[in-house]
């Protein structure tokens, strides 16, 4: 079996994204999150050719040692794998498999700033360029920064927290804003959830346009899935698996015609791309208590169909 790279991450769903993508040898396939490249390995395990895509250079670099140990069966792209379509552009590609967030060794790693468990830089950024989450909390206004803990972390004290962010400003550690939220809305030892990790969670996704990129992203693997090609997607919160949910609800023709109490609308549809979803798919109590990233996962699956796709929202 090809050798995983020793960064400390557990795949989460793992046998059950490779069963959904029912690979036969010889096939070609996408990780689009390469990670540390569980997902990887047991595709070429398989019989896959894989092309890894991943926006981190950490990742794309450690993952290095892998694709030399492929023997040609990995092919790893630093890119965003909504790119995928266009980088991959002419290749037959059979199925795609993305693990949407962050990764357990960019929140281990305290240098990288995603977690509130670690002091280190108030960082948050993937591709390791552009603005900092530093940058959008000491220069945006206290507006936008409510607005992004609401709706990314679904906060309902994102006001407060704002408020008292602007009045600390500036904030450069993981380490300060932590206690700045805990200290703003409560925090009892022994309390099940820290209070920070609604607000962490809504910068890290806002830094990283993590919404729109799967938006994008699901898109791109519409165009690029051959018919009868394999979509597989582990989300781990209410806000990713709404898109999943609802695109695939979409490209399946499942999606609503309206009230039956209304005119209906004439409007042609396009065909359905994808066939009906699978039955989402949740990590068995083992998995869990193994691995505590995998208590919120869920899993959906479908199969791309002979229709060609618009390219866009519907």
């Amino acid at each position: 079996m090809i050798a995983v790279t020793k960064a400390p991450h557990i795949p989460v769903l793992l046998e059950e994204v490779v069963a959904a993508l029912a690979i036969t040898p010889g096939e070609t396939h996408v990780d689009g999150t390469f990670g540390a490249g569980g997902y990887s390995a047991e595709m070429i395990e398989a019989g896959a050719k894989v092309h890894g895509f991943d926006q981190d250079p950490d990742a794309i670099a450690a993952g290095q040692t892998m694709v030399a140990a492929s023997d040609g069966k990995l092919e790893l792209h630093h890119a965003l794998y909504s790119d995928m379509a266009e980088v991959l552009v002419g290749i037959d590609i059979d199925g795609i498999a993305l693990d949407i967030g962050v990764s357990s060794m960019q929140i281990d790693q305290a240098e990288r700033g995603f977690s509130f468990q670690k002091d280190g830089p108030l960082d948050m950024r993937m591709a390791q360029d552009g603005g900092t989450a530093a940058d959008f909390l000491n220069e945006a206004e206290e507006e936008e920064i409510a607005n992004v803990i609401y709706r990314y972390g679904e906060e309902r004290r994102s006001r407060r927290i704002a408020n008292a962010i602007v009045q600390a400003r500036p904030l450069t550690r993981t380490s300060e804003l932590a206690k700045l939220v805990r200290k703003t809305v409560g925090h009892k030892p022994g309390d099940k959830k820290d209070p920070a990790t609604r607000t962490f969670q809504a910068l890290r996704i806002y830094i990283n346009r993590e919404l729109g990129e799967l938006e994008d992203g699901l898109v791109a693997a519409e165009k690029l899935l051959r018919p009868g090609g394999r979509l597989a997607v582990v989300t781990f919160h209410s806000l990713e698996d709404r898109i999943v949910k609802n695109f695939l609800r979409d490209r399946s023709g499942q999606k609503s015609s309206g009230s039956r109490h209304l005119p209906q609308s004439n409007e042609i549809r396009p065909a359905p791309t994808f066939h009906k979803p699978a039955k989402a798919v949740r990590p068995a109590g083992a998995e869990q208590a193994l691995n505590p990233r995998a208590r919120s996962a869920t899993l959906r699956t479908a199969v791309r169909t002979e229709a060609p796709c618009d390219g866009g929202s519907r």
